[in-house]
């Protein structure tokens, strides 16, 4: 994780399939829990290489605007960057594009986790939910 500097940049591009869209009057267009998953996804892949062995992380808030349409079969390209570290905080800044224009932007927070905690953790979760059954 000290690696990681503010201002670091990534993308990641996706072609809109049918199980990323809703669909609005005739249309099948990218939905926005689409976008909000191509945002994290794009948040994670720059943080990941950085991480220490044993630390993992986990998407805690999306502040999303979904800002235009844009119809099956397209591509759609997400540009994060990194503009806050305090702690084990990560913020980003992402914005989402399309052939056409911007079609989303977002602020991402993401935080880095212990996994052998995290993974303890929801284990005795699956496992108290089983017993209650």
């Amino acid at each position: 994780m000290d690696t990681l500097k503010v201002g670091m940049k990534d993308e990641l591009v996706w072609e809109v399939t049918e199980n990323l869209c809703t669909t609005r009057g005739d249309y099948k267009v990218f939905s926005t829990p689409s976008m909000t998953l191509l945002i994290e996804m794009a948040s994670q892949q720059l943080a990941m290489p950085h991480l220490k062995p044993g630390q993992g992380q986990v998407g805690v808030s999306v502040n999303i605007r979904h800002l235009a349409p844009t119809p099956i079969g397209k591509k759609v390209r997400c540009e994060t960057e990194l503009v806050g570290i305090d702690r084990r905080k990560l913020t980003f800044k992402a914005k989402v594009f399309d052939d056409v224009e911007q079609v989303g932007e977002a602020e991402h927070e993401r935080f880095i986790v212990d996994l052998d905690k995290y993974l303890a953790r929801l284990k005795a979760k699956i496992e108290d939910a089983a017993a209650a059954g």
